[in-house]
């Protein structure tokens, strides 16, 4: 009884805070406050600083601002025309046509972003003029983007990954290369999607595009050169061994400034423009990991964690059956918070469950990202609806309806990490025996 009502003071004080529109790294801040004051008997006020300033002096979260820094450089420069001018050639001839830039331009910008909005943004400025100039359905361009948008989560460099890693002291290369093969995959399955509307809806397929030569086909393709070999930089650097994350990162940025200072579009003002967009993104996201650490070592205290971890064991749910309450429960959570604060909200309580039932914790960061990339194309509090809605016009529940089948195809690709494990653990796996 004693943890029901530990849980349920916890929840109250954060809905209450939450629901007067206090900042989300502050309501943690004031739960772990509250839980230190009324459950331990150690000083809140140093258990605090002591606390934020271990989980914001971190050398692993440094990689955080200096990804976010390399999105928003590639952002604000011309890379998103050279990329459609650079896909559209290859694209053109599969069925399906140009929709597919949306998924092969998502993926690509995913590689060197690490952000669900950036990618989102660039990319839906990139083709949404394009496509609907040539006459593809609204509802196609709309849903395929809504969904992969999302890879930016997965993909590494992830921001998402790299607040799981630091949440659970855990490596973030091995999270990173965790997330290729199965962002591959759910990119695949979008693009499988694509085809299928292509030959069962032919009323609907637009006029088909001029053919051209092989040469100049590849010679469009020279627009993606840039953009590839930042990407071969920060990945293969990571997964050879010879970079740290955080290395890659400020690789990452140097190749950035680079490539817009070739391009002629390297201002002052861009360059200010894109530090303190960075700036406040990190920010944000730091002052929540500060809340949540806090919010744990409050949480430890009280032992609610391993209470409840205990009572799951109780129950003897295999790992399939606590993965399928665990998919349910973010699904649910992610509809009214976002994918951020949701990790490092729960990560307290859920990180001793999925060990007690010898879930692989790589596997598992895996896994939480496909479900979170689900709740940022479910209303009311999507993400990427809003980001959508921003630069469409149209109605959030238009655009909910479009990225309808997206959704199911995330959830079929849990389905596919359950059934198949090694999609996500064989790759960490082999850079551990290197």
């Amino acid at each position: 009884m004693i943890e029901i009502y530990t849980t349920v003071i916890f929840l109250f004080v954060l809905f209450a805070l939450l629901g007067g529109s206090v900042w989300i790294g502050l309501a943690l801040m004031g739960v772990a406050w509250v839980g230190m004051e009324l459950f331990t008997s150690r000083p809140a006020g140093d258990a605090m600083i002591t606390t934020i300033w271990s989980g914001a002096s971190s050398w692993t979260l440094t990689a955080l601002p200096l990804f976010i820094w390399m999105g928003e450089i590639l952002y604000r420069t011309r890379l998103s025309e050279d990329m459609f001018r650079g896909l559209a050639p290859w694209m053109r001839f599969l069925p399906g046509g140009l929709l597919h830039t949306n998924i092969a331009g998502c993926t690509i910008f995913a590689a060197v972003s690490g952000s669900s909005a950036a990618t989102l943004n660039m990319v839906g400025k990139m083709s949404i003029p394009e496509l609907r100039a040539r006459g593809y359905p609204e509802y196609m361009i709309i849903g395929t983007l809504a969904g992969a948008a999302t890879l930016g989560l997965m993909i590494p460099p992830s921001l998402t990954l790299i607040v799981y890693g630091v949440s659970i002291n855990e490596s973030i290369t091995k999270l990173f290369m965790a997330g290729v093969f199965p962002g591959l995959v759910l990119a695949g399955l979008f693009m499988l999607y694509i085809i299928g509307w292509h030959f069962f809806s032919p009323a609907q397929r637009p006029k088909p595009e001029p053919r051209l030569s092989l040469g100049e086909m590849i010679a469009e393709s020279r627009f993606l050169l840039p953009l590839f070999g930042l990407v071969f930089v920060v990945i293969g650097s990571m997964y050879t061994g010879f970079a740290t994350a955080t290395e890659a990162a400020a690789v990452g940025v140097l190749g950035a400034l680079g490539l817009s200072l070739m391009q002629g579009s390297l201002s002052w003002a861009t360059f200010v423009e894109s530090l303190m967009g960075a700036t406040r993104t990190s920010a944000m996201i730091a002052f929540i990991l500060m809340g949540a650490a806090f919010l744990s070592l409050s949480m430890g205290f009280t032992g609610l964690p391993r209470a409840l971890a205990g009572l799951i064991d109780s129950y003897n749910l295999s790992p399939i059956a606590l993965i399928a309450v665990l998919t349910v429960f973010y699904l649910i959570l992610g509809m009214f918070m976002d994918g951020l604060s949701s990790v490092v909200l729960t990560m307290a309580i859920v990180e001793p469950m999925i060990r007690q039932a010898g879930i692989d914790v790589i596997w598992f960061g895996i896994f939480l990202v496909v479900v979170i990339e689900t709740a940022q194309v479910t209303p009311p509090i999507g993400f990427n609806l809003f980001v959508l809605q921003g630069m469409t016009r149209h109605e959030i529940s238009y655009i909910a309806k479009t990225a309808v089948p997206m959704v199911a195809l995330m959830l079929l690709m849990v389905v596919i990490l359950v059934v198949w494990p090694e999609l996500a653990t064989w790759l960490p796996e082999n850079i551990r025996r290197q």
